[in-house]
């Protein structure tokens, strides 16, 4: 068996390639110094854990003795886990969309020695396909560019750098100048013009949870008492929850719909989703005070309580979408499995599920999905509603003991403060709202632990695995734990919360402000970064920067301190 650099490494993602024949340098200058000493480009692999792709292309191609040959004798090969490193992470997803228009992982470039680009992509076939070349067709080519072009190549990526150098100074000033209310008005207009009116969320498959749109939307509703914001949010919120995206059996959500219905998922369950989506069905609670909602907050909650949480407090990363090599394979069900199972009492849940013979997976597999109410499902059996839900009960914990014996998909078990944060701050927020006291109790434990294994000597940093805390921290690591202390120092009213964030604030801005233009760099400046940028983009996780803002509001009206006002003011601007 091969064994390469990234055994020693902590991370789950990194060790998923530790056996690979191709000799994978974690990133770091040992492999910087081999480039520029043997004048030879670098292939960047960058991924994580739970991605579907990163392992089809990790089977296809870096299992692969020929593919091996192919980058160990023309590349040096650096493999990156995008969520231990967010920083190398956003410098080389800026190169990827400026050169292709697209992203996505496992993201795929070719960098001369000094990391600059030289050609950028994603996932490569191992034969040539959809108009992509093979890997290995992309290898040699590369590799023969750059033995009769260097100096071309060298200058084009120089040029590549700075250009994008210079996009990302650009101030936004006159894009921004119009007031508020016109950009909330903008914005709430593109919702309504993309809005699925009949399976909800905004625009068409695949679909993805966006927390920060029904932030906005009930905000926008609260603000200026518009009906048509609230009701597009709770319509997507209870349409996703019907849906196959929602595990139904053991709580969560999965991380993305591949259809237009929230039916068949991307099953890999991700902490940041969890976490933000425990937020929304909170703000949907609190505005319809239907139990439904609650109960989603609940089952998310109680799903990473018991699955993604450390012994001693923290909550891991992930879950994969992948198990014994299958995608979902974890997750779905045919007709016959019911039967067995279910006996006498199969056809009232496979008539709930919507579980057929056809199936709505591959193989003739289902997800599980509601796609009859409890009303129609009574009547359909002859049977009270009372009476169905008892037999749903009943069945589905039949169900879970049937799919506990399976083999689970991988679990990346290391520690994020940023998403720790996250999940931190709706935890005792959900305790708080809903009157849970275990919930808060797990957010302080979850908050007691970082602070007690990732803030040594005052200084925070970004990775706990095994025992080890490692990275400097990002911007997110810093607005998405103050958060969360904010959240629980509401819960609580323990001062330790507010000191804490403050703290934490204090050595963000001394690491991170930008002090010429205002707002928040994304990392530290470092040697091995040639771009230092800003996020001020909300996707699938908030942007660091508008959390940062909300937090300086929440610390002035907490301390009456005007300088928190002002920063968070100059970083708006920004």
């Amino acid at each position: 068996m091969y064994t390469n650099r990234l055994a020693q490494e902590k991370s789950p993602y990194l060790q998923q390639h530790a056996h690979n024949p191709v000799d994978w340098y974690p990133w770091g200058e040992e492999a910087f110094q081999k480039a520029r000493s043997e004048n030879k480009p670098i292939f960047l692999s960058i991924g994580y854990s739970t991605c579907h792709w990163c392992h089809v292309m990790e089977r296809e191609s870096f299992e692969s003795k020929a593919i091996a040959d192919l980058l160990n004798t023309n590349f040096i090969s650096i493999k990156v886990d995008r969520e231990e490193r967010p920083d190398v992470d956003a410098v080389y997803m800026t190169i990827l969309q400026a050169m292709t228009g697209s992203g996505g992982w496992p993201m795929s470039l070719f960098l001369t020695p000094d990391l600059k680009p030289i050609f950028a992509g994603t996932y490569f076939p191992p034969v040539p396909a959809h108009g992509r070349p093979s890997f290995a067709q992309l290898l040699l080519s590369v590799s023969e560019f750059w033995g009769s072009h260097r100096d071309h190549i060298i200058a084009s990526s120089i040029e590549i750098t700075s250009a994008l150098q210079e996009r990302i100074n650009v101030s936004d000033e006159e894009e921004y100048a119009e007031d508020i209310r016109s950009l909330e008005n903008s914005t709430f207009h593109h919702f309504e013009e993309s809005f699925d009116s009949i399976d909800g969320g905004f625009g068409g498959a695949p679909k993805f949870p966006r927390p920060v749109q029904f932030d906005f939307l009930f905000n926008y509703y609260k603000a200026f008492d518009d009906t048509r914001a609230k009701d597009m949010a709770l319509f997507t919120l209870r349409k996703m929850a019907l849906g196959g995206m929602h595990d139904h059996l053991g709580g969560g959500f999965h991380r993305y719909s591949v259809d237009r219905f929230w039916c068949i998922s991307h099953f890999e369950k991700m902490l940041y989703d969890q976490a933000q989506l425990v937020n929304s069905y909170l703000d949907a609670w609190q505005i319809t005070h239907d139990h439904f909602d609650a109960g989603i907050v609940r089952s998310t909650i109680e799903y990473v309580l018991r699955d993604l949480t450390d012994p001693d407090g923290g909550f891991y990363s992930a879950e994969d979408a992948d198990s014994e090599g299958e995608e979902g394979k974890f997750y779905v069900w045919t007709l016959e499995e019911f039967e067995f199972i279910l006996g006498s009492n199969a056809a009232v849940s496979a008539f709930r599920f919507g579980v057929t013979t056809v199936g709505n997976f591959e193989h003739g597999k289902n997800v599980l999905h509601l796609a009859h109410t409890l009303d129609e499902t009574a009547q359909l059996f002859g049977k009270s509603r009372l009476e169905v839900e008892d037999i749903l009960g009943s069945n589905a914990n039949k169900l879970i003991v049937v799919r506990e014996k399976r083999i689970r998909p991988l679990r990346d078990d290391k520690i994020l403060t940023s998403w720790n944060g996250l999940m931190i701050g709706a935890t005792a927020r959900a305790g708080d709202v809903l009157n849970e006291p275990r919930f808060i109790h797990a957010a302080v434990a979850a908050g007691e632990f970082i602070w007690n294994n990732l803030h040594p000597n005052g200084k925070l940093l970004h990775r706990w695995r095994d025992g080890e805390a490692r990275f400097d921290a990002y911007l997110d690591d810093y607005a998405f734990l103050i958060n969360g202390y904010l959240d629980l120092y509401e819960a609580t009213f323990d001062p330790i919360w507010i000191t804490r964030a403050l703290e934490l604030q204090e050595e963000q801005d001394a690491n991170l402000y930008d002090t010429n233009d205002g707002g928040y760099f994304n990392a530290r400046e470092s040697s091995d970064l040639i771009l230092r940028s800003k996020n001020d983009y909300d996707g699938a996780e908030p942007s660091g920067n508008s959390v940062s803002a909300l937090n300086l509001f929440r610390l002035f009206y907490f301390t009456e301190d005007e300088r928190f006002r002002i920063r968070a003011e100059e970083t708006l601007d920004r």
